[in-house]
């Protein structure tokens, strides 16, 4: 008990410590009990800031803030009506044409491993090409009563959508427009000495806006990339599996290797072993190492200093609590973790020194 107590001497004695401590507890309740109903004002906030960036560009090439505002909020509604009625409706007709070509691919895919005892019997048995072919046909049927059930669903989506739709685009204006007004309406609230939180969050806002934006903008140069090389091979599916790709780079490691396992399918049932499959996968290999090497530490000008056991253990505990956003902002989130516990014995040891 006495260590206990030692422990919240030498760290919670400071009000600033004390500040910090409730203000974080209070934020992550909020999210956690009213984040459903809050969605889209936290969804907006996020595409506030994402677009800040580019306001702050407009700013300083002499627009004034309200001009530099309209500027970015128009050209991301032409974006976002670029992805509704552009890129969704491409993208929906694309996953219904592979729903309805999997009876094929798995007709296709079991011919090919049941040659496979025969050329090779000291590698694998019938049975466990048996239970393989199975298991495969199992998923695939679970597949494509997900994707049903999803359709199923979809009134309940698109009444979703729809308040998303009418909401965000005003809340991410007033957020822009005001940004002043409200950070001063904030600050009205909380003490004046608050050091400690300041000093943290200018540290970890650098890290947040250095990611978050490069990451926004290596989805859509992996997306554009990647959909223009398909569509040179006139590969099935293009956008979906460079709309994945593109996606997959939010998550570390992971993402890019489990795409891969698709696009590499889709291309063999489409061209089998042939030159054009071993030229798609040469490019696409060469691209994937292009984004590791050249795009990655261009966006992001400073490394966010976390292990990958660290990023991994991040986007698997965020994405629980918060799915998608939570794996995007996996690794800004465990910056922020990792900058308060740095940041928090040194504070309180300069607090104690001075």
């Amino acid at each position: 008990m006495g260590i206990i107590t030692d422990w919240f001497r030498r760290y919670l004695s400071d009000p600033q410590l004390v500040f910090l401590t409730m203000l974080l507890l209070t934020l992550t309740i909020v999210v956690l009990t009213l984040g459903d109903m809050l969605a889209p004002v936290l969804a907006s906030m996020v595409v506030a800031y994402l677009l800040e960036g580019l306001v702050g560009v407009c700013e300083r090439h002499g627009l004034p803030r309200t001009a530099s505002v309209l500027v970015v909020f128009i050209g991301f509604m032409l974006f976002v009506g670029l992805l509704l009625f552009g890129v969704l409706p491409l993208v929906s007709r694309q996953v219904t044409e592979l729903v309805q070509q999997l009876p094929y691919m798995v007709n296709e895919g079991t011919r090919v491993l049941l040659e496979l005892p025969g050329r090779h019997p000291d590698l694998v048995s019938a049975e466990q090409i048996d239970e393989l072919i199975g298991s495969l046909r199992s998923d695939a049927m679970a597949f494509g009563q997900r994707v049903l059930s999803w359709s199923l669903a979809g009134v309940v989506g698109v009444l979703t959508v729809l308040v998303y739709l009418i909401l965000m685009p005003l809340l991410v204006f007033f957020f822009l427009k005001d940004r002043d007004l409200i950070l001063d309406w904030f600050r009205q609230y909380l003490p004046d000495h608050r050091r400690i939180a300041s000093a943290i969050w200018a540290e970890v806002d650098r890290q947040i806006a250095n990611y978050v934006r490069g990451k926004f903008w290596e989805i859509l140069i992996v997306w554009a990339v990647n959909y223009l090389i398909f569509l040179l091979f006139d590969l099935h599916y293009a956008m979906l599996l460079a709309l994945l790709l593109g996606l997959s780079v939010i998550v570390p490691y992971i993402g890019a290797v489990v795409v891969t396992v698709p696009v590499l399918l889709i291309a063999w049932f489409q061209w089998g072993w042939s030159a054009d499959f071993i030229w798609l996968a040469t490019v696409y290999s060469i691209v994937q190492a292009l984004d590791g090497n050249v795009l990655v530490p261009l966006l992001f000008s400073e490394v966010v200093n976390l292990h990958p056991v660290a990023i991994i253990v991040a986007i698997l505990v965020f994405g629980g609590l918060w799915g998608f956003w939570g794996v995007f902002f996996a690794i800004p989130l465990a910056t922020l973790v990792h900058a308060i516990l740095i940041a928090w014995p040194a504070q309180h040891a300069a607090g104690r020194d001075g």
